[in-house]
C-alpha cells in the first residue's frame, strides 16, 4: 500500500541536490571502501528486530516479463542489478516480498495481464514496482496510481526504486538519457544481468525506431532512434562469449535503423560483431522493417550468408494492401516488401523470412484482405505472426473507423487456417545438418536446436548436446519443428570459449572479483557485490531517505 510519503517523494531525483556525487562517482568511490564490521548489540529488543527485517537488499523478489526480446533483455539486466545489490531473486511469487512487473503495450491482452497482475499483488499485499512500456507510455493511468515506476531508459536504477519501495515510498524514474543534449540508447551494456538462458546473450542495439505507425503504442514508451556505439555492443559480445554463450540476438524496435543517427549503419555493425563471434557460436538478427534495410540488401545478403550469422530475418509486412499501409503510415508499399524477400531468397539459399500480419485494421476490405491472403499463399512463410488488430489508446488507429469485431475475428481464423494448411519443412527429411543446442524442449522430452536458418530441430535430452554444435540427420517434420538423430560416429563440437554460467548466476562480476576482491576473504561477497554493482543500495539509500524527512518539507 502507498504510505504517507508518497505525495512527498515523487523522483528520486527531485531528493538528490545538484551538489551531491553522481551515481558514478559514489559508485567509483565504493570499490576502495572495506566494511568495517559493527559491534553486536546485547538484549536486542524485538522491536528492533522487526525494523531490521526492512533493511532495503534482503527481501526476495519475483519478476514477471511480457513482451519482446528487447524487454526480456531489460529484464534479465534488472535482475542481475538487484541480486548483485543482495536481494534475492525467486521463481515463486508467493514467498517474494515484492514483484517487480516489466509491462509490454503492444496489444489490450498484454497489459490486461498486467493490469491483473497488479491487482493481484496488492491483494497478497505485496511491495510492487512497475517496469517496461506501459507504464513509460501512460504513467498516469489510474490504475498505477501511488506505484513505484522505473522508466525503459532508468533500469540502471532499478535498485534506488526498488529499496525505496521496500521501504514504502513511491517514486518514479521516467527520463531519458542524454549526452550533450543527444538521447542516447538507453542504460549501460555491462551492468550485471542474469540471463534467462546461460547460453544466450540479448543485446539491444538501439531503441526507439523512425517510424511513427498510426496502431504503435511502443513509440509512446521507447520514442525515437537511439544507437549505441559500435565498440560499446563489441565489448559486450566479447565479454558474453567470455562468460560461455554460444549465441547472440540481436534485438531492438527496428534494427534496419540501426546506426542512423550516429552516422553509421547495421551492416557496419554486423561485419564488427562477426569478428568477435567464436567458431560454432551464432548471431541471430532482430526484427527489421523493409524501409530501412531495402538499401542495405547486398551487405545484408553476404551477412546472412556467413557460417556464424543465422539465415534468418524477421521482415513485418502487417498488410499486403497499399491502401492499408498507408493508413498504417508504414513508408513502404507491398512491392518493397516483395524485393525485400526476392532479393534475399535469390542471394541467401534457404533463409528463413518471418512476417507479421495485423487483421481487421480500420479500413480494411475484404479485397485489402485478400491482398494479404494471396501473399500468404504465395510465400507459404514458415513463420507467421498472425494478430487480430487490436486499438491501443492514444493511439490515430484507435480514432479510426473500426472494423466489426465478427469480420476481424473471422480474418484471423481464415488466415490462421491458410497458415495450418501448409507443412513447410516436409523436403528437409533425410537431410543431414549442423545444428546448436541451446535449449529444453516446453514438453521437457528433448533439446531445441537451431539450423543454419534458425529452424527448430529437436534431438535426444542428453546433457552432453547442451551448448554444443552437433551433426544430425533429420528423420521428421512437423509445423514448427525437424527432428533429428546425432550422425553416427561425429562428435559434438564446443563453441563456448568458456564454461557457461550457471543458470541464475550473475552476469557481468567477473571483472569485479578479480579487480576489487583479490585477496579478500570470501564470506563477505554479496556485500562487496552490492557496494560495487549495487548502483543505489547502502548509503545512497540513507541519503535519500534523509533528504525526503528533511529538505523536502521545506
Amino acid at each position: 500500500m502507498p504510505s504517507a510519503c508518497d505525495s512527498l517523494i515523487e523522483d528520486i531525483e527531485d531528493m538528490v541536490s545538484s551538489n551531491d556525487p553522481t551515481p558514478h562517482e559514489r559508485q567509483t568511490a565504493r570499490k576502495s571502501i572495506i566494511p568495517r564490521s559493527r559491534k553486536k548489540k546485547e538484549n536486542l529488543s524485538n522491536e528492533e528486530l522487526q525494523a531490521d527485517s526492512f533493511i532495503p537488499g534482503t527481501q526476495k523478489i519475483w519478476m514477471k516479463t511480457w513482451g519482446c526480446s528487447h524487454n526480456n533483455s531489460d529484464g534479465e539486466y534488472m535482475a542481475g542489478q538487484l541480486a548483485a545489490s543482495g536481494y534475492k531473486m525467486t521463481d515463486d511469487p508467493t514467498e517474494a516480498d515484492l514483484w517487480l512487473l516489466n509491462s509490454c503495450t503492444v496489444k489490450n491482452p498484454a497489459e490486461d495481464h498486467f493490469r491483473n497482475s497488479i491487482k493481484k499483488a496488492q491483494e497478497q499485499q505485496k511491495k510492487v514496482v512497475l517496469a517496461g512500456c506501459v507504464p513509460q507510455a501512460q504513467p498516469r493511468m489510474d490504475y498505477l496510481k501511488g506505484l513505484s515506476i522505473i522508466g525503459v531508459q532508468q533500469i540502471d536504477r532499478v535498485v534506488e526504486v526498488v529499496d525505496e519501495a521496500v521501504k514504502g515510498h513511491s517514486v518514479r524514474l521516467l527520463g531519458q538519457k542524454k549526452d550533450g543534449g543527444r538521447r542516447l540508447g538507453g542504460a549501460r551494456l555491462d551492468l550485471p544481468k542474469i540471463r534467462k538462458n546461460p547460453l544466450i546473450e540479448i543485446i539491444s542495439i538501439n531503441t526507439g525506431c523512425l517510424n511513427a505507425c498510426t496502431y504503435c503504442k511502443t513509440k509512446h514508451a521507447r520514442g525515437d532512434l537511439a544507437s549505441y556505439p559500435i565498440e560499446e555492443l563489441a565489448e559486450r559480445a566479447r565479454q558474453s562469449f567470455q562468460e560461455g554463450v554460444c549465441e547472440i540476438w540481436l534485438t531492438s524496435e527496428d534494427t534496419g535503423a540501426y546506426g542512423r543517427d550516429i552516422g553509421t549503419d547495421l551492416p557496419t555493425l554486423l561485419w564488427r560483431l562477426v569478428e568477435e563471434i567464436p567458431e560454432g557460436a551464432m548471431l541471430r538478427l532482430g526484427m527489421t522493417n523493409p524501409p530501412y534495410i531495402l538499401e542495405h540488401l547486398e551487405e545484408m545478403a553476404k551477412i546472412l550468408n556467413h557460417p556464424r550469422v543465422y539465415a534468418f530475418l524477421h521482415v513485418p509486412v502487417q498488410s499486403a494492401s497499399d491502401s492499408v499501409l498507408m493508413d498504417m503510415k508504414r513508408e513502404y508499399c507491398i512491392d518493397d516488401f516483395r524485393r525485400v524477400v526476392d532479393f534475399l531468397s535469390e542471394r541467401v539459399p534457404g533463409i528463413t523470412i518471418a512476417t507479421d500480419i495485423i487483421c481487421g485494421f480500420p479500413g480494411e476490405t475484404d479485397e485489402d484482405f485478400q491482398e494479404t491472403v494471396e501473399l500468404v499463399k504465395h510465400y507459404r512463410f514458415p513463420s507467421l505472426f498472425i494478430n487480430q488488430f487490436y486499438p491501443r489508446p492514444g493511439t490515430p488507429a484507435a480514432k479510426m473507423e473500426q472494423v466489426p469485431a465478427h469480420v476481424k475475428k473471422q480474418r484471423t481464423k481464415e488466415l490462421s487456417q491458410l497458415f495450418h494448411s501448409y507443412n513447410p519443412y516436409d523436403h528437409k527429411v533425410g537431410e543431414r545438418q549442423r545444428v546448436l543446442v541451446t535449449e529444453e524442449s516446453f514438453d521437457s522430452q528433448y533439446y531445441v536446436a537451431h539450423n543454419k536458418f534458425y529452424e527448430q530441430v529437436l534431438v535426444p535430452k542428453r546433457t552432453e548436446f547442451k551448448g554444443k554444435m552437433i551433426e544430425v540427420d533429420i528423420y521428421e517434420a512437423g509445423k514448427h519443428f525437424l527432428k533429428g538423430q546425432l550422425v553416427e560416429d561425429s562428435k559434438p563440437f564446443t563453441p563456448s570459449i568458456a564454461a557457461p554460467l550457471q543458470k541464475g548466476e550473475v552476469s557481468g562480476l567477473m571483472k569485479v572479483n578479480t579487480q576489487t576482491h583479490t585477496g579478500r576473504e570470501g564470506g563477505k561477497e554479496r556485500n562487496r557485490h552490492r557496494r560495487v554493482c549495487g548502483g543505489g543500495g547502502g548509503g545512497g539509500g540513507t541519503r535519500m531517505k534523509r533528504k525526503a524527512s528533511g529538505e523536502r518539507n521545506g
